[in-house]
């Protein structure tokens, strides 16, 4: 069963929602009878993803709002929870999920890792400090679901920008958590989507059909709300590859490398490759 907050006449908001798994919940709000306004940069792109909701949403368009937003600069975010709270009265999920990863390397342009952490960790920040408080003030039962990665858990090499923006959104949602249920009459809740590899355009990489690794964007958005409704915070997406009891032994691994105080990713050390596969087996 869905979540309860995900019924008619409810309003979602979605960062990134013109594609892959911000459009698949986008979808399955306004299949729901939920109000929904997407967020996302380029026109025509929102105007195909505004046709796919019209046509999921038992209200038509009148039911769907979008919104062409950076989600790095916290006026513009400021300004789409008014228009969201003017059209639709005010917002029951938000669903910071804006993401970018075009590559980065250590010491690779700073242009490059702004934007990165503008996106993926102001953007969630930023949508946070605009819509949370008047949910809180409004006094009715909603959700903040924001996207974080694997990759902001066990920090893998090759892409340092981007982890460190996951890590944040990751310490981020665990303190938001924290704040709001020790908030008075609060009744939002926070939740941490954690996606396993989703065929996105994010993921693609020039590929047109999907990897057999892969689960779709539909998959985990699927297994997202199965697991709100189970209330669960840590929502760690499984994909055709790697089940969830390998993803627990990596990242048992990465705490490890602090507790045992064995080299930072030693995952990837050479020296502790074969102790790092025994204890994936369990041995």
């Amino acid at each position: 069963m869905p979540h309860p907050v995900m019924s008619p006449n409810h309003v979602a908001v979605i960062t990134g929602g013109a594609s892959g798994i911000g459009l698949a919940a986008a979808i399955r709000f306004a299949r729901a009878g939920m109000k929904v306004c997407i967020v996302d940069l380029g026109d025509d792109r929102l105007k195909d993803a505004a046709a796919k909701l019209s046509a999921a949403a038992p209200g038509g368009a009148n039911d769907i709002m979008t919104a062409a937003v950076d989600v790095s600069r916290a006026d513009a975010v400021a300004e789409l929870e008014a228009a969201v709270a003017k059209k639709f009265g005010g917002t029951d999920i938000l669903m910071n999920n804006a993401g970018i990863q075009p590559g980065s390397a250590m010491f690779g342009p700073s242009d490059n890792w702004q934007r990165i952490l503008g996106v993926n960790l102001w953007g969630v920040i930023n949508g946070t400090q605009a819509f949370a408080p008047n949910m809180i003030k409004r006094g009715e039962p909603g959700l903040i679901i924001n996207t974080g990665s694997k990759q902001g858990i066990t920090t893998p090499p090759g892409d340092p920008a981007y982890n460190v923006s996951k890590a944040g959104v990751k310490a981020f949602t665990e303190a938001l958590q924290h704040e709001l249920r020790n908030t008075d009459g609060c009744k939002i809740a926070a939740h941490l989507l954690i996606p396993g590899f989703v065929f996105t355009g994010l993921t693609a990489r020039g590929r047109s059909e999907k990897p057999a690794a892969a689960w779709t964007a539909e998959q985990t958005v699927d297994f997202m709300i199965e697991r709100l409704d189970a209330g669960d915070f840590y929502i760690l997406c499984p994909d055709n590859d790697v089940p969830r009891a390998l993803d627990e032994r990596r990242i048992l691994w990465a705490a490890g490398d602090i507790v045992e105080n064995r080299p930072p990713l030693s995952r990837w050390h050479k020296d502790y490759g074969d102790a790092f596969a025994a204890f994936v087996k369990g041995t």
